[in-house]
């Protein structure tokens, strides 16, 4: 191959690819690259990826080969490809799947559990996994050189295990049935509107269910906000007709799935049941939160929701937003293996670094679109993203350098020279359907003040919530202040302009939701516009440039604009 030097990519021997930015072919490479490597640093001209092994499977089990992505590296590269790269790349792919995990053969039965059978054709392979300390206690019946009998209650753990030692274990031993559910959807909605599943939806859940073979039934869909993630979970339902049970970020994220499965499915309200902090009840259809599944009195009991996995015989479990999946709760996902696991996810990037738990508890990726394509065909909306530095008023210029790191975030977060801009903003774009953003409730109650703008947090009682929603979507208000619950799950269509005031450290996928507020598709067509205020020459802005990560890598650039000449510029 002829390598050209006016190519994008400098691929390098330590799996790290440099992406110049301004070259012409920036975008179709980055289109390219995004399937197997994950963006690792995003400066103004040149990206930092990097092929983790995590990405690399993920690719793998989504049925990338290692030639395809060898391909794509060198039609991008500028120069060859170190010699060592090619042979790491296939080595490393290779590795998903050579320990598979199957049900187990009848005559092997030695009790009255049947167990699985871990199996490994590669006999030295499974002599050196056997001798893993992490693997050890899971491997205690060994049928012969290239198989052993697996309790089922470890197969999460097991899995869990091998990613850690490096050889993810393809999961073929299928799946309890679980209780059936005539679930049907409708051709017109209660609404009245024609219910039109759109083409990636239907791709989605096909990937998903694989037509009911053993390959299908577990893994983690990625679309972006606005892109109807909630249609997917409800047309894998209809495949799979089964009890589901529905794992969600809040009670704002109950009430919509439960208004979406009564408008779009033939299901009565008596089989769709809630279990939050105010309602308990079990039905053929659950939508719990996570928040309650991970309520105890004290820290050193148990969990006591946890007893809502066997309330019923589910045939489905949907971990809605699964990138915000709270960490004891994969102690139940690790035992419950036999149910079939839907994740979606805008991003599968998570702050505390689980996303191989996600991967081996929930399922691999199985679908993921770029935000920019589903944008050029219209399916979210188009939007702009500007950065706008603030400079920290005077008095607060020695508080911030003698101060802790920690308060020097919350500092500059709440920069009161922000209300300026917010002001300017608010009357720049009069008439638009506003959202006000934030993390420190200090700072969203000023504003409250300040601009007569209704505020809705997590102390806001769920009532008054839905009607403040209900107006905003009826036109009756157009300005909503939102602490972080207003971060997933929220359905307000019309939401045009998002202003962000502060938010949690470096999130990237927090940043990813907020964009995503604003994302579903306007009747007019018009542009979108999310503005992050930023605190000029403080760490708020170091994380700024972390939490913008994701969403360079979905195609977004941020223009930076100062706050002090925001009068002179349109916006």
């Amino acid at each position: 191959m002829n390598y050209d030097p006016a190519n994008p990519l400098i691929v390098q021997g330590d799996r790290s690819i440099l992406v110049e930015v301004d070259n012409p072919k920036y975008a179709e490479a980055r289109n390219a690259l995004a399937p197997f490597a994950e963006l690792e640093k995003s400066p103004e001209h040149i990206h930092t990826y990097r092929l983790s092994n995590l990405s690399l499977w993920n690719a793998a089990a989504a049925g990338i080969s290692a030639l395809s992505m060898i391909e794509t590296l060198k039609t991008y590269s500028k120069f060859p490809l170190p010699v060592n790269l090619p042979t790491d790349i296939e080595e490393t792919v290779l590795r998903y799947g050579r320990v598979r995990l199957e049900k187990c053969l009848d005559e092997e039965v030695v009790d009255q559990v049947k167990p699985l059978r871990l199996v490994c054709k590669d006999l030295p392979l499974m002599e050196e996994l056997s001798r893993q300390p992490k693997l050890r206690e899971y491997l205690k019946n060994r049928l012969n050189a290239s198989t052993y009998l697996i309790d089922p209650a470890f197969r999460g753990m097991l899995k869990q295990a091998l990613v850690q030692v490096g050889y993810p274990a393809e999961d073929l031993a299928g799946y309890t049935e679980g209780a059936g559910l005539e679930i049907s959807l409708r051709k017109v909605c209660l609404s009245g509107a024609p219910f039109n599943i759109r083409d990636y939806q239907q791709e989605a859940c096909e990937v998903f269910h694989a037509g009911g073979d053993v390959r299908g039934g577990s893994g983690v869909i990625v679309l972006p906000c606005g892109a109807g993630k909630t249609i997917v979970g409800i047309v894998a339902m209809s495949l799979l007709k089964k009890n589901t049970l529905i794992l969600s970020t809040g009670i704002t994220a109950v009430k919509q799935w439960h208004r979406e499965l009564l408008d779009k499915t033939n299901l009565t309200g008596d089989q769709i049941g809630e279990y939050t902090g105010e309602i308990k009840q079990i039905s053929p259809v659950t939508i719990a939160t996570y928040q309650i599944l991970t309520y105890r009195p004290e820290k050193s009991e148990e969990f006591p929701h946890f007893k809502i996995f066997d309330g019923r015989d589910w045939g489905l479990i949907i971990y809605d937003e699964v990138h915000l999946l709270p960490a004891p709760v994969f102690r139940v996902t690790a035992q419950i293996q036999a149910r079939r696991r839907l994740g979606m996810t805008a991003t599968l990037v998570r702050e505390d670094g689980c996303e191989g738990d996600v991967f081996s508890l929930i399922g691999p990726k199985k679908y993921d679109v770029p935000w920019r394509e589903l944008e050029t065909k219209g399916w979210i909306a188009e939007a702009t993203c500007t950065e706008i530095r603030v400079a920290l008023p005077d008095p607060l210029r020695l508080e911030y350098a003698v101060a802790e790191l920690r308060h020097k975030h919350r500092l500059a977060s709440e920069n009161p020279a922000k209300e300026e801009v917010i002001e300017r903003l608010l009357g720049q774009y009069q008439g638009n359907k506003v959202l006000i953003i934030g993390q420190y409730l200090k700072q969203l109650r000023q504003l409250k003040k300040r601009f007569n703008i209704p505020l809705i947090t997590g102390q806001t009682k769920s009532e008054e919530r839905e009607e403040l929603y209900g107006k905003f979507r009826q036109g009756k208000i157009s300005q909503l202040i939102l602490s972080k619950v207003g971060n997933f799950a929220l359905d307000l269509p019309d939401a045009n302009l998002l202003i962000q005031v502060s938010g949690t450290f470096g999130s990237r996928q927090e940043e990813a939701q907020r964009l995503g507020r604003i994302l579903r598709p306007k009747p007019s067509g018009e542009i979108a516009h999310f503005f992050s205020l930023v605190t000029r020459d403080t760490k708020e802005q170091d994380f700024a440039h972390r939490r913008q990560m994701f969403l360079t890598e979905q195609g977004y650039s941020y223009r930076v604009l100062d706050g002090s000449s925001l009068r002179a510029e349109a916006c």
